[in-house]
This record gives C-alpha cells, sequence and structure tokens, in this order.
C-alpha cells in the first residue's frame, strides 16, 4: 500500500469523504494528513453543493445616478447575514459546513442553526494542539491494529501447535498399535518354540528307554503304559510347516541342534554334522530310533518332509565302515 492510500484512508478515518481526501492531497503534493485537513478546511466553500468559483472576479453592477441610497433597514439586514453555525449541544461555532459534518461525526450532535457569531480563526497553538491529537487518535488506531495482528498471529500460531500436538498422538497411537502386533506375534513364535522344545524332550525320553533296553517293538508301548513319557506319533506334517529342529546325538554323547528348511535334503543335515562335530572323525551313517531305522545313500538325496522328520526329529550318529 502507498503512503497516498495510507493518508486518504487516514483522512477518511477522521470524518472526511474519500473526494475531500483525495483532493486535499492532490493539491498540497501528498505531503502528508496535516497539510491536507489544513487545506480543506481552508477551501471548505468549493465542496458546498452548488458553489462554482471562479478564476475571474464578476464584473461589478453599474451604478446608476438614479438609484436610491441605502437606508438603515437594508445596514440592519446586512448585518444579521449569519456569519457562522452554531452547535445547539455544545455551542461551538463552525465556519463551514464540512466542519459541520465531521463534528457531527465525532461527537454525534444533531441540533446546529446559523449564528450571526463569527467564528475566530484558529490560533497557531489551538491548531498545533488541534493537530496534536488527531496525531494521537491516529497512533492509538495503529496501535489498536497491530494489537490485532499480533493477537491474531499468536492464534493461528496457537493452532498450528495444536494441530502438531494432534499429529504427534496420532502417529504415536499408530506406533503402539504396531508394537503390540509385534509383541503379539513374538508370544505365538515363542509358544511354538516351546512346543517345539516339548517334542523334542518326549523323543529324548523315549531315546532314554530305548538305551535301557527296550526293543523298537515294546517301546511304543512302554511309552504308552508310562504316563510321564509320551511315545512321538509320526504323522504326515502338516502342509504349512517351512523349518523343523534336528536334534543330532554324536557318538561321545554330545549333541547338536540345528533349525533347516522342509525343502532341504537329508544330505545338508549331513555335511552340518560333518562341519560341526566333536566327536571322533569319520565314516558314520544317521538312523532314527522310533521307528529304529538307518538311512542309506539313495535316502540322503531325499527332502526332509519326504522323510517325515518334521516339525522335529532325533537322528543319532553311528560309525559305518568306510
Amino acid at each position: 500500500m502507498s503512503a497516498g492510500t495510507d493518508f486518504v484512508a487516514m483522512l477518511m478515518e477522521m470524518g472526511f469523504s474519500k473526494e475531500k481526501a483525495e483532493k486535499g492531497l492532490s493539491m498540497t503534493g501528498n505531503v502528508g494528513v496535516e497539510a491536507a485537513m489544513e487545506w480543506i478546511f481552508n477551501h471548505a466553500d468549493e465542496f458546498e453543493p452548488g458553489s462554482s468559483k471562479s478564476t475571474s472576479e464578476p464584473p461589478a453592477a453599474s451604478t446608476s445616478d438614479s438609484a436610491p441610497p441605502p437606508t438603515d433597514k437594508d445596514a440592519d439586514a446586512e448585518a444579521e447575514v449569519a456569519k457562522s453555525i452554531k452547535c445547539e449541544d455544545c455551542n461551538k461555532l463552525f465556519k463551514t459546513q464540512l466542519e459541520v459534518e465531521y463534528h457531527a461525526t465525532k461527537s454525534g450532535h444533531s441540533n446546529f442553526s446559523e449564528s450571526t457569531e463569527e467564528k475566530k480563526p484558529l490560533t497557531e497553538e489551538e491548531r498545533r494542539e488541534q493537530l496534536r491529537k488527531i496525531e494521537e487518535k491516529l497512533k492509538l488506531k495503529r496501535k489498536e491494529r497491530e494489537e490485532k495482528e499480533k493477537q491474531e498471529a499468536l492464534d493461528k500460531e496457537k493452532r498450528r501447535i495444536q494441530s502438531g500436538k494432534e499429529m504427534t498422538e496420532a502417529k504415536k497411537k499408530m506406533e503402539e498399535q504396531e508394537m503390540k502386533k509385534i509383541v503379539e506375534l513374538r508370544k505365538r513364535e515363542k509358544e511354538e518354540e516351546r512346543q517345539a522344545r516339548l517334542r523334542v524332550k518326549q523323543l529324548i525320553e523315549a531315546d532314554k528307554l530305548a538305551r535301557k533296553g527296550i526293543t523298537p517293538d515294546n517301546v511304543a508301548s512302554t511309552v504308552v503304559a508310562a504316563p510321564e513319557v509320551k511315545a512321538p506319533v509320526v504323522s504326515a506334517p502338516p502342509k504349512d510347516y517351512s523349518q523343523t529342529r534336528i536334534q543330532i546325538r554324536l557318538t561321545n554323547g554330545s549333541t547338536l541342534t540345528e533349525t533347516f528348511n522342509v525343502k532341504e535334503q537329508l544330505a545338508a543335515v549331513r555335511l552340518y554334522v560333518e562341519m560341526n562335530r566333536t566327536d571322533e572323525k569319520g565314516p558314520f551313517s544317521l538312523m532314527t530310533n522310533f521307528p529304529k531305522k538307518i538311512f542309506t545313500e539313495d535316502e540322503y538325496g531325499q527332502r526332509l518332509e519326504d522323510l517325515k522328520l518334521v516339525p522335529s526329529a532325533v537322528l543319532i550318529v553311528t560309525k559305518s565302515k568306510a
């Protein structure tokens, strides 16, 4: 916004019309509100309806020797001509209609009448005091506008902060939900692992019974008779098993445990034993106790799921001839 536009707005806030404000600023070279307002007051009669100033004075009326001389009545009539406009509410005198409009706008007074009293022109001190009051009002309005803009900016920042908090809370809630899902998944995995260990433990218990001299033929009946030891149930593995847990018992009594993919061949287990065994090195075979079976060379090329070594199994390493 330009300075001229600001000056027009200020003059309009003081009660002047836009036409008067623009004319006053134009005639004073847009130097400021004070000069424009003074020009408007000094040329108020130019804005009166029906007024028309001419650059040249009209020719003086010709006098005739036969014209009657002015009488005392005419002199009294001239003396009674209105010289000002008076506010009946506060008794203030105004020289022009513009001053009356400005006063009525600011004070709310509406009772005015013509007066023969002549309004004395403002002294230099009175003019400065009037301008000072106007400037104070302008400063007050400017301060109020700045305070309003400051409050609007503060409200906008509060809304931005509140929106940020809501987004943070929503993100935190989503993270908590994801964490709950992860915790539940881990619980299920731990439970499945516990069940797998339980099955391995049952197989170990059954293997201990076999070491005590129980033949493979009566192992099943012995396991059924002893409620604390359960015989492994050999059945087709569920289709959704993707891994199997294999425990390998070495010739020195130590064990190796590893998880294999059910699609891997038995040869992968044999290779794992060769690389990690801690007992005596040499040729060996793999066998199961339940049912007792020694795997042949052809079976090492079969998958673990086809050999029913899913979801877990115990294999025993035995020495074999080279």
